[in-house]
């Protein structure tokens, strides 16, 4: 049985302990780096750069170009659907938060070896655990199909979108960072800018 000392102090190994506090700082690095590179509402609704595209190839350059350039934007409209979706359904909300607590705990809050079945598991074995544990509750829940159902809506709003908006001339590769992932914008971090030394 744990300490009281060490449950009622959850809170604060949560913000103390190196993991946390190095998850938080990268957390929040690249939440500021990708609001630094997000592009204005204004422009990304600018009705006078829509039009009918004229084949499918270029229905797929626009998307490619658009999500390229706006990505943090599309990002932030699919996170947004995401929650309005849970936020409509409370009970699916409830169960999605109680498997992220989980997962905080275990990796953020937890100060010991965890034991389960009368022995100490490994990091690689908790994680396996973890990981059964969560797609098993997700999906014997409606957790899971209602998280399926706002991204795909999600997807369909951000491809519309992308394949109706002409993208402007400006629009290149460098200035959309092409070659980034979908979360590029967490795990991105502003590139120093290299010291050059003359001896």
């Amino acid at each position: 049985m744990s300490s009281p000392d060490v449950v009622g102090g959850a809170p604060m190994a949560l913000a103390s302990t190196p993991a946390a506090r190095a998850f938080l700082a990268r957390l929040s690095e690249g939440a500021k780096h990708a609001f630094s590179t997000r592009r204005p509402w204004m422009e990304l609704a600018d009705i006078s750069a829509f039009a009918r595209p004229e084949s499918s190839s270029e229905v797929a350059n626009r998307i490619r170009k658009n999500w390229s350039f706006f990505r943090v934007n599309y990002a932030l409209i699919l996170s947004a659907i995401v929650v309005i979706t849970f936020l409509s359904n409370p009970t699916s909300l409830f169960f999605l938060c109680f498997v992220l607590a989980a997962w905080i705990y275990m990796y953020l809050v937890r100060t010991s070896s965890f034991v389960a079945f009368g022995r100490t598991l490994s990091e690689r074995e908790l994680l396996i655990l973890m990981s059964v544990c969560s797609i098993i509750f997700i999906f014997l829940t409606n957790v899971g199909s209602l998280l399926i159902s706002a991204v795909l809506i999600g997807c369909v709003v951000i491809s519309v979108h992308a394949a109706s908006r002409v993208p402007d001339e400006l629009f290149t590769d460098e200035d959309g960072g092409a070659g980034h992932g979908f979360m590029s914008f967490i795990s991105s971090v502003p590139k120093q800018p290299a010291v050059v030394t003359h001896v």
